[in-house]
């Protein structure tokens, strides 16, 4: 296989704004980026050096388009693993890898894994329809995910009593009890071939309960040492156990008593870790593609204080992408805008972040919520 900066092709199925900031960095080490991606207007179409139209959930699309690339990575865990197991043994390097792929694609197995390894979660029973949660042993108010197909906040359903059943999922779901938590955190950990981890340092994030999907993510933490290295080794082994190559998001609760509680896991670049392109020494996207190409991971350090904002379409507006605000807030020092080429909003649609930057995290917090009062994302 030639060197990476000989050209080298990563495919990547998925073609949105992940893969788009990943393409941006590619573009330093002069790696030749294939996309794949059902929708022809996707972020990644006018950017990638080569772009497919077609399903990332078709067999033969994907060992199609696979069997022409170096080596076949995703932005997006939904995808066909018969295929990238045929590629898999086709001597093709698929990372992540497509059993790591199928175990993150439902929740169950997902939860399984948890206990067959000890890493700590919430307690949890699999069931295959709703009338089963009147008698699956947890106690209301209890959460339900199904086993698969959720995504950005989208499967998931608190059900607080007998009488909101008619809310739940008829499907096989995961039931959960629900967790007493302070903050929802998260580390973001990279492995390659070699073994070799890195680890960034632990993240806050504060969720919109509309949306159900991160508002605000704060970096660094003002949580203790001991939480932010049991955090850390937490996700550490999450990464070595499933022996992932690639870059793993641990999404994790911590409990009032400073318990911690590995809630999901991603086997990508994640929302939790945008921040990293401004904040951090080496940016979550060039990490992944340092981990998947065979470099040994570059510094996670930390540069500066810094939050992240997600640019989600206002609710009640569909149609041409309009940015309100967004001359204003680009004048105003430490204000980082990163657009995700959507011309289309609706409500919620993740349109793209804004990272700021200061000296000390308090100033970083009040900065950030000037930028989410002024910017609007809506259509005209």
């Amino acid at each position: 296989m030639k060197p990476f900066y000989n050209g080298l092709k990563l495919g990547i199925l998925g073609g949105g704004q992940l893969g788009r900031m990943a393409i941006q960095e590619a573009i330093s080490l002069n790696i030749h980026i294939a996309v794949l991606d059902p929708d022809s207007k996707a972020p990644c179409a006018e950017i990638a050096n080569s772009f497919t139209l077609g399903s990332i959930t078709d067999y033969d699309t994907v060992l199609t388009f696979g069997r022409n690339c170096d080596i076949i990575t995703i932005e997006i865990e939904h995808v066909n693993t018969q295929a990238l197991k045929q590629l898999e043994a086709e001597g093709k390097k698929v990372f992540p890898q497509p059993a790591i792929l199928e175990m993150v694609q439902d929740k169950g197995l997902q939860k399984q894994f948890y206990a067959q390894h000890t890493i700590p979660t919430s307690n949890f029973i699999l069931i295959e329809n709703k009338n089963e949660l009147s008698t699956c042993g947890i106690e209301f108010p209890l959460v339900q995910k199904l086993r698969k197909g959720g995504y950005d906040g989208k499967g998931v359903s608190v059900i607080k009593s007998l009488a909101e059943l008619d809310k739940a999922f008829d499907a096989p779901s995961v039931v959960e009890e629900m967790v007493k938590f302070r903050k929802e955190i998260a580390v973001i950990v990279s492995r390659n071939e070699k073994g070799e981890t890195a680890a960034y340092p632990l993240v806050e994030m504060e969720f919109s309960a509309e949306a159900n999907l991160v508002e605000f993510l704060y970096w660094p933490t003002d949580e203790s040492i001991d939480v932010q290295e049991r955090a850390k080794a937490i996700a550490i082994s999450v990464a070595e156990r499933t022996g992932i190559v690639g870059l793993l998001a641990v999404e994790m609760f911590l409990t009032d008593t400073d318990e911690i509680l590995v809630n999901e896991i991603a086997p990508r670049t994640h929302n939790s870790g945008h921040h990293t392109i401004e904040a951090a020494a080496t940016s979550q996207f060039m990490q992944h593609l340092r981990a998947v190409v065979g470099l040994s991971p570059g510094s996670t350090a930390i540069k500066t204080p810094a939050a992240m904002i997600n640019l989600l379409g206002e609710n009640g507006y569909s149609g041409n992408a309009h940015y309100e605000g967004l001359e204003e807030v680009l004048s105003w020092p430490g204000v980082y805008v990163h657009l995700y080429g959507k011309s289309q909003t609706k409500p919620f649609r993740k349109m793209g972040h804004i990272t700021v930057t200061a000296s000390n995290l308090e100033t970083v917090k009040a900065l950030a919520m000037k930028v989410k009062e002024r910017v609007r994302v809506i259509s005209n």
